[in-house]
């Protein structure tokens, strides 16, 4: 009986021996695929660093581009405004010729612009020499001329200063 129980051990041991190999050969492979996807993860890791690093790079030159556009737009706006102050001191060194002029030629009151153009229209229509103007239609066609070019020159200053 003691043969026959210790066959029954040592059949016992050498079954559980061949769980354990068996179960070393599945560990095993479990090992290898991990140490796979260990090597795959590395590499995705490695491209993040490399695409974080690409990422840092245009970020710095986005904002060294956008200082150089502050600054130049900074020094374009400092420019608007002082070509808009010596346009507002042209319009009113104008207005002020225009109130001598109209002074000058007795008129008191504005004329409208379009009688003045229809003054000038009608002269250059029919291609006749006037002696001499009179005084009240040269003033309105003097008004004229400087409403026109105060709205070109509000209309170019807009232009610039939006541009």
């Amino acid at each position: 009986m003691s043969h026959g129980f210790g066959f029954m051990i040592e059949s016992m041991v050498a079954i559980l021996l061949l769980l354990t190999i068996l179960y070393c050969v599945r560990l095993s492979r479990q090992l290898r695929l991990l140490r796979a996807d260990e090597q795959s993860l590395r590499a995705t890791i490695a491209e993040l660093v490399t695409a974080t690093e690409i990422a840092e790079r245009a970020i710095a030159g986005l904002k060294a581009t956008m200082r150089d556009g502050e600054l130049t737009l900074g020094t374009q706006i400092a420019g608007a405004e002082q070509l808009s102050a010596d346009l507002g001191e042209q319009l009113a060194a104008g207005e002020e010729l225009l109130g001598k002029l109209a002074r000058i030629a007795g008129v008191v009151r504005p004329q409208a612009s379009a009688a003045a153009a229809a003054v000038v229209k009608t002269a250059a229509r029919t291609n006749e020499k006037a002696a001499a103007p009179d005084a009240k239609s040269v003033a309105a066609a003097a008004q004229a001329f400087a409403e026109r070019a105060r709205a070109r020159l509000e209309t170019r200053a807009a232009g610039d200063i939006a541009a």
